[in-house]
C-alpha cells in the first residue's frame, strides 16, 4: 500500500487525499500551520497530524506539497530529508524548487479547481506530472492513474503557461460572474437566473473555438448597447473593464 503524507490541509489537499484514500492509498500524515484545519482534515482521513514541518513522519513513500506557492519554499526547507519521493501540486513554480533537499522529486499538478466540501469526478481530470528521474516518473503515473483516466507529462516552463490559461479560464471566468451577480443584486434581480447562460456558454466550447462561440455586442461591435452598458456602470473600475474587455473581444476577432 503507498503511504502518502499532505503537506497542507486546503481545498485541494482535502480533496486530493480523499481520493487518494478511496483509491487505496494510506494517508499516514497531515500537516498544516493551523491546528484547526490540520485536525479537521486529519479526522476525515484517520491519520495523524501536525503543525511542525520537523515533526513530519520520515517513513512514507510520497510526500504531497499542496501548499500556497508563497509558503511552499519555507515549509520544503523545514522537513527533514528522507528517502521518499517529495512532489508539489503547483502549477507556477518549477520542479527545481526541491534542489538540495530532496533526492527524489517531482510535479503532480491536477488541473482543476477544488473547493472542501464539493465532490469532483477525478477521472476526468487532467494530471500533468513532471519528475527528475525516470523511475519516480513511473511510480508517479502509477499514482496519477489510478486516480485519474487523463496523465500526461508536461515540464516546468510548459506548465507555467498551462497554469496562467487556467487563471483566465478559471478564475477570470467566475470574477466576472462575481461582477454580473453584482448588477442583477443592486437591481433586486436573482443572480440564478443566470445559471442556464453560464452552463450553455461552457457547454459550446466542447463543440466550438471560443472565438468561433463568441457572441455580445463587443464582438460585432455594436456601439449603441455598448454605450447603454457603459451608463449603467456607476463603479468606475468595473467601468474600466467592461472597455478593456469588450475591445479585447472586438480585436481578437480580427487575430489570425
Amino acid at each position: 500500500m503507498t503511504r502518502v503524507v499532505f503537506i497542507g490541509a486546503g481545498n485541494l489537499a482535502t480533496r486530493l487525499s480523499l481520493e487518494m484514500r478511496r483509491a487505496g492509498m494510506e494517508i499516514r500524515q497531515v500537516y498544516s500551520r493551523a491546528d484547526t484545519h490540520a485536525r479537521e482534515l486529519a479526522e476525515r482521513l484517520a491519520c495523524a497530524w501536525t503543525t511542525a514541518p520537523e515533526a513530519i513522519v520520515p517513513d512514507a513513500d510520497l510526500y504531497l506539497f499542496a501548499l500556497k506557492d508563497s509558503a511552499l519554499r519555507e515549509v520544503i526547507e523545514r522537513v527533514r530529508p528522507n528517502g521518499g519521493l517529495w512532489v508539489h501540486t503547483a502549477g507556477s513554480m518549477p520542479m527545481s524548487v526541491f534542489e538540495g533537499r530532496a533526492e527524489r522529486y517531482g510535479v503532480l499538478y491536477p488541473l482543476q479547481t477544488f473547493s472542501k466540501e464539493r465532490e469532483v469526478d477525478f477521472r476526468r481530470i487532467p494530471f500533468f506530472l513532471e519528475a527528475a528521474r525516470a523511475e519516480d516518473g513511473r511510480f508517479l503515473e502509477g499514482i496519477a492513474r489510478r486516480l485519474s483516466d487523463d496523465v500526461r507529462f508536461l515540464p516546468s516552463e510548459k506548465r507555467r503557461s498551462l497554469h496562467l490559461a487556467a487563471v483566465f479560464a478559471c478564475n477570470f471566468a467566475n470574477h466576472m460572474y462575481a461582477l454580473a451577480e453584482r448588477v442583477l443584486q443592486e437591481e433586486g434581480i436573482p443572480g440564478e437566473v443566470l445559471l442556464p447562460l453560464i452552463d450553455e456558454t461552457a457547454a459550446k466550447v466542447h463543440h466550438l473555438s471560443p472565438r468561433e462561440a463568441q457572441t455580445g455586442p463587443a464582438v460585432r461591435y455594436d456601439e449603441n448597447v455598448i454605450a447603454r452598458h457603459l451608463a449603467l456602470l456607476r463603479d468606475p473600475a468595473t467601468r474600466d473593464l467592461y472597455e478593456r474587455i469588450s475591445a479585447s473581444i472586438y480585436n481578437l476577432k480580427f487575430e489570425i
